[in-house]
């Protein structure tokens, strides 16, 4: 197992780094909140996760231990892959996955792209004794976000699907830009939905 890479980082994407390591390039695939944490040519300390695949070898990266450990715990309850535990993350932090399984918050895990009601349900019963208790340690930006999704989160993919985009495509572009909500006192949606466009259209 690759436990972590250290090194420049040497590229960025939208889905996520290269690592320098020895000379060769790590491909690390990171969410939004870990990748807002990585600069062009700066060093770089990321936990990291390999997904083996018949056919693949997938390489992802965490801010920290705790992400890592909790990303491969997610994946310990039924339907969910790497994408959909990799998803869960960009929408919420490790400890306040832990509050929400803990609270038996179905609405919190819904604010995730790919889960509907019927499988957030699924995923407390399965997830209650596995990602373990809170610790207090979450931050208020994240206590909240846990609690219910955000009103700019509703009133972001509401504009974006009234441009034209699906919802699907609608519900990537904010998990896209919530590092950059959550670091806001007061989200302003006309910024982050200009920030969702850009990215969407570097991405097309």
């Amino acid at each position: 197992m690759i436990a972590f890479v250290s090194g420049p980082v040497a590229a960025l994407t939208p889905a996520g780094a290269v690592i320098q390591v020895g000379g060769v390039g790590m491909l690390v695939h990171c969410s939004p909140g870990t990748l807002a944490r990585l600069h062009l040519g700066e060093e770089a300390r990321l936990a990291t996760s390999l997904v083996v695949r018949e056919d693949s070898l997938t390489l992802y990266g965490f801010a920290d231990d705790d992400e890592r450990q909790t990303f491969e715990l997610l994946q310990t309850a039924s339907g969910v892959g790497p994408k959909v535990a990799q998803a869960m993350l960009a929408v919420h932090s490790p400890e306040a996955l832990r509050v929400a399984v803990a609270r038996g918050d179905a609405k919190a895990l819904t604010a995730v792209p790919g889960i509907g009601p019927k499988g957030a349900q699924k995923l407390l019963i399965e997830l209650k004794d596995r990602l373990g208790a809170p610790t207090g340690a979450v931050p208020a930006q994240h206590a909240a976000v846990a609690a219910a999704p955000a009103p700019w989160h509703e009133q972001l993919h509401a504009a974006l699907v009234g441009l034209g985009f699906a919802p699907r495509e609608a519900e990537e572009a904010v998990v896209a830009v919530t590092p950059e909500a959550e670091a806001m006192e007061k989200p302003n949606v006309s910024v982050l939905l200009r920030t969702a466009l850009q990215s969407r259209n570097r991405t097309r």
